[in-house]
């Protein structure tokens, strides 16, 4: 293996590399000038309070809704046995395949003034003018998140409730305790961490939004972000509003971090003793009807009626598709999936490695400084990129740092290494946990060490591990948005961007082509999570 202090060199570039964009986004404040200050100045009299009230009430409706929608579907198929609870239970993980913004795109096109909705309503009742209320606004945008992000609520409560509270349900079932005090007192309390965990990565992602807020006209700090650095051309401004995104999203990480101690506090051996013994409680008339009710209605908003919508302008639009660019955009998503994804599982595999090997401070910060990447919106890390590179540009302009980054596609996969490398890291960390260490004791004894070890021993144990996390990073990159309309090169559209240009140009019929696409790739590893959670019910 090589030195010690080559490891650790590497480790520390690994974490300059996809810590850079943070860094420098904070670091924007110590350059400070009169036209920056005058830009904040004015912003803060009359468009940044707007962006902080309409970020936080957003942010308020989604929670509620997360929470309304994910607890109750998770209660439902866990503590209780109707007809098609099977079939729910992976249904209801349907809309993680469905990106935000194209569920934003098929509810505009059927609910809109023009849309076939309000046209038949007035057209049956000979009123005229809107008979519906606007869906693009604050509501509509809430509507939307709310029903693309309940799964992250949903599973981790249904994992809470199937792991601790059905073996309690059923003492305190026989203890004489009624249903309601059952669910009230028992249930719900020991889901309440995993509540608020799936909470806080719901409204990580919504902070970290841009196709929605910018389609519905909402004034988000990410539309506040682009807008000072686009529209007003001061890349300062915008990086300083960035620190200010990238405060919340801390926030809300701790908020998350804590609520998984809790959750693990709160696991014991103990959790699943007795489990075999507890029996959901069978449902019967009126009450199957409500069950089926709640665990249908996010399935039909999250993901048929968007795909159903998408589906009306394809097929009335087909005759003039973009077949032919359609296949370019597709070769440029899958491209830049693939490049990013070989390189993020390499990365992932070699600090997972490093850590099994000599788990030090030093290694201990880099995996950590690597997984907090995904929880910083695509915004700032746009900002933080460019940053730094506007500076070396200036200052030796023969490098042509510039071109490199913004020219091809080098800056843009470095952009989506610092937002999915935590995603791999995750994943190869959960394959390390299977192997036992005294595998690698066996294996030194046997005179296989290092990258032996790495490759005889640890690779065919991690197949499986590797293959998933590729595949969670292809898909990631496939839907990533923000980061993609700046840093493309150009004529090198992707499925996403396409997607977005053609819905905002109102060419609804075009835009559902890349947009179900992205949908088509999105189910695979919703298929794969639903065979996982399966064969571990099992």
């Amino acid at each position: 293996m090589p030195p010690r202090w080559l490891q650790q060199s590497a480790l520390v570039l690994f974490a300059a590399l996809l810590c850079l964009p943070v860094l420098s986004v904070i670091a924007s404040w110590a350059q400070w000038d009169t036209t920056t200050a005058q830009i904040l100045r004015e912003m803060a009299a009359t468009v940044l309070p707007d962006y902080l009230l309409t970020t936080l009430a957003l942010c308020l409706l989604v929670a509620l809704g997360v929470v309304l929608v994910g607890a109750s579907t998770a209660a439902a198929v866990t503590l209780f046995d109707f007809p098609l609870r099977r079939s729910f239970e992976w249904a209801l993980l349907l809309p993680l395949a469905m990106p935000a913004y194209v569920i934003a795109y098929a509810y505009t096109d059927f609910l809109q003034f023009g849309g076939p909705l309000q046209s038949w309503m007035r057209a049956s009742t000979g009123l005229e003018g809107r008979m519906l209320p606007e869906v693009r606004s604050l509501g509509g945008a809430a509507w939307v998140f709310t029903f693309a992000l309940y799964p992250y609520v949903y599973l981790l409560a249904r994992s809470a409730l199937s792991e601790r509270a059905s073996h309690l349900m059923e003492a305190a079932r026989l203890l004489g305790a009624p249903l309601s005090r059952r669910i009230l007192t028992v249930a719900l309390p020991l889901a309440r961490p995993a509540v608020a965990a799936g909470v806080a990565l719901a409204l990580m992602e919504t902070l970290a939004d841009f196709g929605v807020s910018s389609y519905f006209g909402i004034q988000t700090f990410t539309a506040g972000i682009y807008k000072a650095w686009l529209a007003m051309d001061n890349r300062i401004a915008a990086a300083q509003l960035a620190t200010m995104l990238l405060g919340l999203v801390v926030v809300l990480l701790q908020l998350e971090r804590r609520a998984q101690r809790r959750m693990r506090f709160v696991t014991g051996r103990g959790a699943r003793a007795g489990s075999h013994e507890a029996r959901p409680v069978p449902l019967r008339g009126g009450a199957c009807w409500l069950a089926w009710t709640v665990c249908g209605l996010p399935v039909l908003a999250g993901f048929v009626l968007p795909v159903l919508f998408m589906l009306r302008p394809l097929a009335a639009d087909w005759g003039i598709l973009p077949w032919s660019r359609f296949a370019e955009w597709s070769w440029n998503s899958m491209r830049l999936g693939l490049v990013t994804a070989v390189l993020s599982v390499a990365i992932a595999l070699v600090l997972a490695f490093v850590l099994r090997q000599r788990a030090d401070r030093v290694t201990r910060v880099v995996v950590q400084l690597a997984g907090l990447g995904y929880a910083v919106p695509g915004a700032v890390i746009v900002v933080g990129l460019l940053l730094p590179v506007g500076w070396l540009q200036s200052a030796v302009p023969q490098w042509g740092v510039g071109f490199w980054l913004t020219a091809t596609s080098a800056g843009l996969v470095w952009a989506y290494l610092v937002r999915f490398c935590a995603v791999a890291l995750q994943s190869v960390q959960s394959g390390y946990t299977r192997i036992p260490v005294s595998f690698d004791d066996s294996a030194r004894t046997l005179g296989v060490a290092g990258l032996g070890l790495m490759l005889r021993v640890h690779w065919p144990l991690l197949r499986r591990s590797t293959a998933a996390a590729a595949l969670l990073v292809f898909v990631d990159v496939m839907k990533e948005l923000p980061a993609t309309m700046v840093l493309r090169p150009f004529n090198s559209d992707t499925l996403a961007v396409v997607a977005y240009q053609l819905a905002r140009d109102e060419r609804l019929g075009e835009a559902a082509l890349p947009a179900l696409a992205l949908v088509l790739v999105g189910l695979i590893p919703v298929v794969l999570l639903s065979r996982t959670l399966r064969s571990g019910n099992r």
